[in-house]
């Protein structure tokens, strides 16, 4: 069984996002960047599959610029048997990665697609259902608790919804997008990540996959989220409740 990981090069977590002054986005020049969290849980999974047994390969796949290879090694660092880069200078929304994640499937043929749920940079929570819509292949999303069957190929997927735990039995192939607390990933050892240097890093560009990067979407404005008040030290309970009533009008 091979499976497929995406993993994303987004800003550090950690980072204090500043907009640019345009409003056109976020400065990301000189800035920390990482693997998206939730593409780490991803591949996290992934590895715990092939440890177990139920899987022989996992290949991460990163798409953007040449810096997403530093992405890659620390993806091959974690475990990852190879890599892919898809490179591109363009702005890339989950439509056009989606369609570049069909090409490379067709390609590669793994058994089993693994996304995290979003990316932590535009948190569009997209790619995972249009690439599964795109291969016509079942999709766990949400994913808390995974399962495979490799004599029956199947997975089954518990999935966090607003009522809680959804079970769904999936069909080989598959896609699985991941939830927070499906695992916590590893740290990359120093002797892992000095083989990691010389495990393979596969190159494509869209354009040798066929694909057409095309803006579907327009980004009008970004900009900071409203500065929270100073709170008020209040003398008494009478002083609180009048200040509940009449200026927070809660009560």
């Amino acid at each position: 069984m091979k499976i497929m990981v995406a993993v994303k090069r987004v800003v550090d977590y950690a980072v204090k996002i500043r907009v640019k002054p345009d409003k056109t986005g976020v400065v990301t020049q000189n800035v920390k960047m990482s693997m998206n969290p939730f593409c780490e849980i991803a591949l996290e999974e992934a590895l715990r599959i092939r440890e177990s047994g139920l899987a022989s390969e996992v290949v991460a796949v990163s798409i953007g610029p040449s810096q997403c290879v530093d992405t890659l090694r620390t993806g091959l660092a974690m475990g990852a048997n190879r890599g892919i880069h898809v490179e591109s200078t363009a702005s890339l929304f989950p439509l056009s990665v989606a369609k570049i994640f069909r090409k490379l499937v067709e390609i590669e043929k793994p058994d089993l697609l693994i996304l995290g749920k979003q990316a932590i940079d535009d948190d569009c929570n997209q790619t995972g259902q249009m690439v599964a819509g795109l291969l016509n292949w079942p999709q766990g999303t949400f994913a808390s608790k995974v399962v495979l069957d490799k004599a029956k190929r199947v997975a089954t997927v518990d999935r966090e919804v607003d009522d809680g735990i959804e079970t769904v039995c999936l069909n080989l192939p598959a896609v699985i997008t991941t939830d927070l607390r499906l695992n916590q990933p590893r740290y990359a050892t120093l002797p892992n990540i000095m083989k990691a240097k010389s495990k393979p890093i596969q190159k494509f560009t869209p354009e040798e996959l066929n694909v057409e990067i095309i803006s579907d979407l327009e980004i009008v404005e970004v900009t900071e989220p409203p500065k929270r008040k100073a709170g008020v030290i209040v003398s008494s309970v009478d002083e609180l409740i009048h200040k509940l009533k009449n200026e927070a009008n809660v009560i």
